[in-house]
């Protein structure tokens, strides 16, 4: 059974103009992606909003950080399960297949991330995740040490809460307004 078709389940109309610096990025998705997310589809309704977005997550996820590529998508996806957000689950955990070239732990991070059998380092930076999403007032000391004691830098820790939030964040968004992702994200890297 194929996911609904809609893109959000609000009606605004497409803005007129992106903008020569939004159309451009668009146009570099789709030459390397095949397509253009989504979520980037919805916010381009609104271009200041989109640009902001943009900024964010390729500031968040892209960047150079203590953190690797794959750690961020795997945090997106540990707080996305946490948040049951559909968007989300389907096209970061398409990204952990992609940068990890294994099906199995982006399942498992989707379904149950305690199950995955992880590295240290990757094991307290899911947990923390998942606990800033669940439990935000239990995050003290202890579960910071606990990072430490794995290698990560209090800059990294300050990046680790800072994609951990931004994805609770689009998460709602997701959810408010029924985003679908793409469906050719289900069947990438498989």
């Amino acid at each position: 059974m194929p996911q609904p078709d809609h893109l959000i389940c609000l009606d605004i109309p497409d803005a007129e103009n992106l903008g020569e610096d939004m159309d451009a990025y668009l146009a570099k998705c789709e030459e390397k992606l095949g397509m253009v997310p989504n979520v980037l589809r919805a916010y381009a309704k609104h271009p200041a909003k989109l640009r902001n977005f943009v900024q964010t997550y390729n500031t968040l996820m892209l960047a150079p950080s203590g953190l690797s590529k794959l750690e961020r998508e795997m945090v997106a996806v540990v707080v996305s399960s946490a948040n049951r957000c559909y968007y989300c689950l389907v096209a970061h955990g398409q990204a952990v297949r992609a940068l990890s070239g294994d099906p199995q732990l982006a399942e498992m991070l989707v379904m149950n991330h305690k199950v995955a059998e992880l590295p240290p380092r990757e094991r307290a930076i899911v947990d923390f995740a998942w606990t800033l999403t669940t439990a935000p007032m239990s995050v003290g000391e202890a579960e910071r040490n606990a990072l430490r004691t794995q290698g990560l830098t209090d800059a990294d820790i300050f990046d680790l809460a800072d994609v951990a939030a931004f994805f609770n964040y689009t998460n709602r968004v997701a959810h408010a307004t029924e985003m679908m992702p793409n469906p050719e994200y289900h069947a990438m890297n498989r």
